[in-house]
């Protein structure tokens, strides 16, 4: 917990000069609020009896009283204005850390994390790591401020009673650090089951669909309901054990009060002569310093649960950020050109390792040849992009372009020499010809149409509200072959040498679909290219066909090798045209 703190105080240090403004401020402002106690002490001692005031000391104790009331809270609120600059400061610039990181992590990371529970962690727990270092950062400061002033004032008036005082308030320690810790636990599981509802809510929502589809609403509100309970649960314990804090020092600080109130008392009448003859102002001036001293120790473990709760969001941040990144490739070389010669030597990969899925794969693409990728569901087909892209490194074995290895390029330089359609589209929510430009932004009106029109995707663009200029979203209520129409617009409008078609007309009608392959094929004219589909009618024309099953290539040639041989292609290929 101390290591989480200390590393959340290392994002203040650009805001230093906050720091010191909101400590200087809290200082001033605490120090003549701390004034209050002497001068109302004064104020008793002017009116010791009947017909025995002094209404001229007395005004002018209201005056000054006034006065320090009125500067100190000026103070405390300017301290507020520094003290917000630097928390959202600090968690702005932490957020932008974090999610700089996400883009930075390898994708075995992202695809082996729930969605909403990364967006938690950048958005919630963030926030909750804000609300703690403003609560908690400003009152424990200005406890510690008051704590010390109380102290020197008391000891001023009376030493050995402050002595009395002094001693007992290891007991609110030891209160508040028992509680402490019966609270910490409670409030990691709670951050963590808090990432895990995220998570399934977003899955819930994301597939609202399917769930509707597969009759399973009840199941996901069963489901729901278990987390929503165990949370709650694990909210409900941390909330107890941090509320006890503030009522359990309170009534050790009422003991200490009725203590230094009862031997006060006592010392003045004389009757303890040890503790020494005060007058009334001043033991009402002590009274009330007691009592201000004993306060920021309520304070401080009332925002006990705001500070735990940041700190446990903290770690859930911090283990983003401490999650190693894809390695520094800026030393390597750059592609700056290729003739799309590919080779697959001798590749093993596997994404869990007591699971394999690739095994002693190998295969050579000639530069400008079409190569179709074909086999069953989970065969390792889409694997072969992602390792050829690197999004996942090879376990063993090499792949090369133009005779170099990928891992001796820079991953930029590597993926900008491919242009890539998947079968899942990708939209975000800006204009059509923004989403369109995405590979290339400094792309003209002119190029963007005309690329457009190659992908057959002119037509209902212009029939929407803006044309081009229409802003849109992932859901925004273009079907699924429009988005995807937009997609393959991308890979027209930036011309890449080398294409990767992963299902790329899946959700296209047929009519579209022919119009889309005429494009496809003077797009690829010169280009090595990778194809992957089901629907084997449009992968005829392909120059090589890999037949993959179990992550080995099991048949290889073209089309009418192929079915010649009367394998596992020729089945594969006649059963989807069978009557």
């Amino acid at each position: 917990m101390k290591k989480t703190v200390f590393r959340i105080l290392k994002y203040c240090k650009p805001y230093r000069g906050c720091l010191i403004m909101t400590m200087l401020c809290t200082l001033i402002g605490v120090s003549l609020s701390l004034l209050v106690p002497i001068l109302i002490g004064e104020a008793v001692d002017c009116a010791v009896g009947q017909g025995n005031v002094n209404f001229d000391g007395l005004a002018r104790i209201a005056l000054i009283l006034a006065a320090a009331v009125l500067v100190s809270g000026v103070f405390q609120w300017i301290s507020g204005l520094f003290i917000n600059r630097l928390a959202f400061g600090t968690v702005k610039d932490l957020r932008t850390e974090l999610t700089a990181k996400l883009e930075e992590v390898p994708l075995r990371y992202i695809d082996g994390n729930a969605r909403g529970d990364m967006i938690a962690r950048v958005i919630s727990d963030i926030e909750i790591i804000s609300d703690g270092l403003l609560q908690g950062f400003a009152q424990l400061f200005t406890g510690v401020v008051t704590i010390v002033g109380t102290l020197l004032f008391m000891l001023t008036i009376n030493v050995k009673i402050t002595a009395i005082v002094v001693l007992m308030t290891p007991i609110s320690f030891f209160v508040a650090s028992k509680i402490t810790t019966l609270s910490h636990n409670s409030f990691q599981r709670q951050s963590a089951l808090r990432g895990e509802m995220g998570g399934l809510t977003e899955e819930m929502i994301g597939g609202q669909k399917i769930v509707k589809a597969f009759a399973y609403e009840d199941r996901a509100v069963e489901r729901f309901e278990t987390l929503n309970r165990e949370l709650g649960d694990a909210s409900l314990k941390a909330t107890f054990f941090s509320s006890m804090s503030n009522p359990s020092t309170r009534f050790v600080n009422g003991l200490i009060y009725a203590a230094v109130g009862t031997v006060g008392a006592l010392g003045a009448i004389g009757v303890l002569p040890w503790v020494g003859v005060m007058s009334v102002g001043r033991l009402a001036s002590f009274l009330s310093y007691s009592n201000q001293y004993t306060k920021p120790f309520n304070e401080i473990s009332g925002v006990i649960a705001e500070l735990q709760n940041a700190v446990s969001c903290a770690q859930r941040v911090f283990e983003v950020l401490d999650t190693p990144s894809e390695p520094d490739d800026s030393h390597l070389e750059t592609l700056t050109d290729c003739n799309g010669t590919l080779e697959f030597r001798d590749v093993h990969f596997s994404y869990v390792p007591e699971k394999p899925l690739i095994h002693n794969f190998s295969m050579r693409a000639q530069d400008g040849q079409r190569i179709a990728i074909v086999g069953p569901t989970g065969c390792g087909k889409s694997t072969i992009i992602n390792l050829l892209l690197r999004f996942y490194e090879v376990d063993s074995g090499c792949i090369t372009l133009d005779g170099k290895p990928t891992t001796s390029l820079t991953r930029d330089s590597l993926r900008s020499r491919f242009g890539m359609v998947l079968q899942e589209t990708w939209i975000f929510t800006g204009t059509v010809a923004e989403n369109i430009a995405y590979g290339k932004p400094d792309a003209t009106r002119e190029e963007i149409e005309r690329a457009a029109k190659a992908a057959y995707a002119h037509g209902f663009i212009k029939r929407l509200p803006n044309g081009y200029d229409t802003v849109i979203s992932d859901t925004s209520g273009l079907s699924q072959g429009q988005k995807q129409l937009l997609c393959i617009a991308r890979i027209m409008l930036t011309d890449p040498p080398m294409l990767i078609l992963d299902e790329a007309t899946s959700s296209i009608d047929i009519r579209t679909e022919q119009r889309i392959q005429r494009a496809f094929e003077a797009l690829m004219k010169g280009k090595t290219s990778f194809i992957i589909a089901h629907r084997l009618s449009t992968i005829r024309s392909a120059d090589h066909i890999l037949v993959m099953r179990d992550g080995n290539i099991i048949e290889q040639g073209n089309h009418e090798k192929l079915m010649q041989q009367g394998g596992f292609y020729a089945n594969l290929y006649q059963s989807q045209f069978a009557q």
